[in-house]
């Protein structure tokens, strides 16, 4: 497998076409369940489809290409890719229609999926029309060079962090601790001249999120 090779997981939430820029030619493409129909608005075709279809039909493909899933499980459709993109041994996943609709629960476990995807040591991201959301590992610092996105919030994602730095930001941080029942870490942004924040975490993972402006 090639250096940092990347899986695409796109999930049930309609894309915008525009977002045919974020693929890759050499991407590994899995469609969770209602997430094929995904495949045509960004003109791919999926490597594997997963699910358990009970929010789309089942696709007429190969055989060979879809898994079926029982209705009764305890991972997700996206969960499933997840752990089958880790067994694949991909380096970066990236999660599309992963974020917003009308399952707010399916966001959030989301998120949590991300951040598994992490800890197993693959880099994870989910991406919408206006955000992207990456992580921060204990003990890690992770730069985030100045792009299309404007505001920068960062959260607990494990309830509580300590030591958490922040440089490059209008609103700084030093030894911080973030806490689940305060935002403080919500809506920062690029410092006057700054063209980069690095944030780091000594305990407590963090979901950083980019966002452009309103």
């Amino acid at each position: 497998m090639n250096e940092m090779s990347r899986c695409v997981i796109l999930s049930a939430c309609p894309v915008q076409p525009e977002f045919k820029r974020l693929l890759r030619s050499d991407d590994f493409i899995i469609a969770c369940d209602a997430g094929y129909r995904n495949c045509e608005r960004l003109g791919c075709k999926p490597d594997i489809i997963v699910g358990d279809f009970d929010s789309a039909p089942c696709p007429q493909q190969n055989a060979d290409d879809i898994v079926v899933l029982p209705h009764v499980k305890d991972d997700t459709d996206t969960e499933y890719a997840a752990k089958l993109a880790a067994q694949k041994g991909f380096d970066e996943v990236l999660l599309l229609g992963a974020l917003g609709g009308k399952r707010v629960e399916h966001t959030l476990a989301n998120l949590c999926t991300g951040l598994g995807l992490e800890q197993r040591g693959i880099r994870a991201a989910l991406q919408d029309e206006r955000s992207r959301i990456t992580f921060v590992l204990p003990g890690e610092s992770r730069r985030y060079p100045k792009e299309e996105f404007f505001y920068f919030s960062a959260f607990p994602m494990e309830g509580r962090a300590e030591g958490v730095y922040e440089k490059g930001s209008f609103y700084e941080l030093e030894d911080a601790v973030l806490t689940a029942g305060y935002p403080l870490g919500v809506s920062n942004e690029y410092a006057e001249g700054s063209d980069c924040i690095t944030i780091s975490t000594r305990q407590g993972a963090l979901v950083v999120v980019e966002t452009i402006a309103d």
